[in-house]
């Protein structure tokens, strides 16, 4: 896709930008093109009446209780950014460069969309039964403040990278944890079997029971009941098995989609359509450093992904955005992290032993870093991201050595 000007053809410091979603990627997108210099309107638009927040504190600080928000520290005014929240889009016509919302049309030389994505809810109705909540927005969090204070029995389904999050804070609380993964290990799609099979003891070490292999056929009062029968006491159900782009309210307009509906964009995060840019959790990108188009629902592509679209909405030098996917999450007393994108290696080499408090795994590909895992060892992680990067050849007999420090492997 080529870069496209603005239908209205107006120089790029006077183009009115349009930013639908008020989380990281469109507050980042926002400050972005001030950073950068673009003098032109910006328009912030967010579905949700807070003042923009930064989400990870919900799984942690704000359940349980130990932050009122997490609201950005970003002064819209002074950056002269319209912030314009409890609106939500329901509509884009590119025709008219124009959105619609519930209290009329607003137009656009340049359009960001960041929506974000919404978690994926259980299937047949479960998910609307009196208890069972999803975590994704601050109202989400302050309805299972009380969970938690209460010291409720909860039942989390899903054993991913949310729901190990959720159960640490819900034991931190004193509940009884019992956590639901239809799978036969946690993080089955995130992680290979040998990585994540050390951490399914973390859940009985923490004192939270893990289910695998286990799914839920219908929620009654207190009640979860299992597909074999199994029933299990539920003050409360936390559903956490999975998220999709937030990308509903694009249908009809043109803009091309994945199997995912995710904003299919170019290197540079333009979409399909003239004047649209794409960032964060609702669009994918390729990936020359992987060779393939990658989707990532992480912080960190919504902190970084904005600086590519105001680059090239500002238009001085055109951006292109390939940058080494990185995460973190807290769960169970460890701090784990990963950088890179294993699919595709063909070594694996562990670094300390999984049983222990600290230890990571290194993937390579051709003898080079592809992606990195690091629990508790957060040199390993930022020497790692480094090395992913500069594509520097590892000897691997080096590289499992634990005692020695992971650029040291460089051959």
């Amino acid at each position: 896709m080529s870069e496209q000007r603005s239908g209205s053809g107006a120089p790029s410091g006077q183009r009115n930008v349009v930013i639908v979603g008020a989380g990281m990627a469109g507050v980042q997108t926002a400050v972005a093109l001030r950073e950068q210099g673009f003098t032109g309107a910006v328009t912030l638009l967010g579905a949700e009446p807070h003042q923009p927040y930064d989400r990870p504190p919900l799984s942690k600080a704000v359940l349980l209780g130990k932050a009122e928000g997490s609201a950005f520290d970003v002064d819209f005014e002074a950056l002269g950014v319209s912030l314009e929240l409890g609106r939500e889009v329901t509509g884009l016509r590119p025709g008219d460069h124009e959105l619609d919302t519930a209290e009329g049309p607003v137009p656009y030389d340049v359009l960001v969309v960041a929506t974000g994505a919404e978690p994926v809810q259980l299937p047949g109705g479960a998910g609307a039964a009196p208890g069972v909540h999803l975590l994704r927005t601050l109202d989400d969090a302050e309805l299972l403040r009380p969970v938690l204070a209460e010291q409720h029995d909860v039942v989390v389904v899903g054993a991913g990278w949310i729901g190990a999050e959720f159960a640490t804070a819900a034991r931190e609380a004193g509940c009884r944890v019992t956590v639901v993964e239809a799978a036969e290990r946690p993080l089955a799609g995130a992680l290979p079997a040998e990585i994540a099979a050390p951490m399914a003891t973390w859940y009985a070490d923490a004192g939270a029971q893990l289910r695998t292999h286990a799914r839920v056929q219908r929620i009654e009062p207190g009640v979860v009941v299992l597909d074999d029968g199994t029933r299990l006491p539920a003050g409360a159900v936390v559903v956490g098995i999975g998220a999709r782009p937030a990308t509903r309210w694009l249908a009809g307009s043109g803009i091309e989609l994945g199997a995912h509906r995710e904003v299919l964009a170019d290197e540079g995060l333009r979409t399909s359509v003239p004047d649209v840019y794409a960032v964060g959790d609702c669009s994918s990108f390729p990936s020359g450093r992987y060779g393939q188009r990658l989707m990532v629902h992480h912080w960190d592509n919504a902190l970084q992904g904005p600086r590519t679209v105001a680059a090239n909405i500002v238009g001085v030098t055109p951006a292109v955005y390939d940058p080494v996917p990185y995460f973190w999450s807290e769960q169970f007393g460890r701090f784990v992290q990963y950088a890179g994108h294993h699919e595709g290696a063909d070594a694996t080499v562990w670094r300390g032993d999984p049983a222990g408090a600290a230890w990571s795994v290194c993937w390579l590909r051709d003898g080079a870093l592809v992606a990195v895992l690091a629990v508790g060892k957060p040199r390993d992680l930022a020497q790692g991201r480094k090395l992913i990067q500069s594509g520097a050849p590892l000897d691997p007999r080096l590289l499992a050595d634990p005692a020695r420090p992971l650029k040291s492997a460089v051959a």
